[in-house]
Formats: C-alpha cells, structure tokens, sequence
C-alpha cells in the first residue's frame, strides 16, 4: 500500500469512530392527550394554588410535631411520666395544628400569587417569584400592622429569591 492509500484508510477509520460516538438522534414525540390534559389543569391557578396549600398544611404538620414534641414543660421535675406524656402529646397537637394552618396559608398565597403574576406577565422568571414572595410575607404579617407588613413582605421576597437561586430554576 502507499503512503495516500494509509492516510486515507485511518482518515476515514477516524471519521466512522466520531459517527460511532455520536448518539443516535430520536425523533420528537408528541404529547398524548392524557398528558395535555394534565398539563392544562396543572396550568390551572386554582389547582396549583389549592394543591400547594394541601402541601404547605402537611409540611407544617410534621414541623409542628416534630417542634412541639422538642418543648420540655415547666415543671419537668414534679412531673410523672404519665403527666409529661400527656403534656408532650398535646402541645404537638397544638403545634402541629397551628403550623399546618400557617405553612397552608402560605403555601396557598404564594402559590397564588406566583401563577397570577406569571399569567399576567407571561413570564416565567425570579420577578414572579418576588412579587408573590411580598405579597405573601405581606399577607402572613398584616396583623401586625403596616410596618410589619413591609418587612415581612420584603423578608419573604428576598427569602424567596435566595431559594430560587439555590434551587437555580431560573437561568
């Protein structure tokens, strides 16, 4: 063989490896109507915000008991085991009960407040996540008046932020 003859065969042995390596490209698939469905009443606000909120209630459920069976009572010391049993099983129903209704809230508003935002501005990015950040730590914190509305509103967006940059679902 000559010299070209060689330069050619281990040219083409090199560019039929590349081809090899080269994943084989899949055809697109469409959605079933199944999967169309789910996404339409996924896109839904309603249920998105309805869905968090169940989410938001039983996150907060197990916070509340896992805080409230942490809190020792007052009089440990004179009580029987019995009477700290009795004591601990009630202050994780009350805690638990209390942080479902404020992690449901939550999660109901933010939620809400997101996908209201996002139709409105047919965006998908971290201003969303802004917006319904204050206007859920706005809502949490109304009670106590306009200067605690402000922070928590201003709390809760740049917590939001900082999860959405964590989490990184927004290039």
């Amino acid at each position: 063989m000559s010299a070209s003859t060689e330069n050619e065969i281990e040219q083409n042995g090199s560019s039929s490896s590349k081809e090899a390596e080269k994943p084989p490209i899949e055809p697109i698939r469409l959605p079933t109507i199944e999967e169309i469905r789910g996404q339409d009443i996924w896109n839904n606000c309603g249920v998105r915000s309805v869905v968090s909120g169940v989410m938001g209630g039983g996150l907060g459920l197990f916070m509340g008991l896992l805080i409230g069976s942490l809190d020792n009572p007052i009089m440990q010391d004179t009580m029987t085991a019995r009477q700290q049993f009795i004591y601990t099983a009630k202050q994780m129903g009350r805690r638990s009960w209390s942080s479902a209704k404020t992690f449901a809230v939550m999660g109901l508003v933010f939620s809400a407040a997101e996908c209201v935002v996002e139709k409105a501005r047919a965006k998908h990015d971290t201003t969303n996540t802004v917006v319904a950040g204050c206007v859920t730590g706005g809502t949490m914190s109304a009670k106590g008046g306009p200067k605690a509305a402000c922070m928590g509103c201003a709390g809760f967006a740049a917590f939001s932020v900082a999860i959405e940059k964590f989490l990184d679902r927004h290039n």
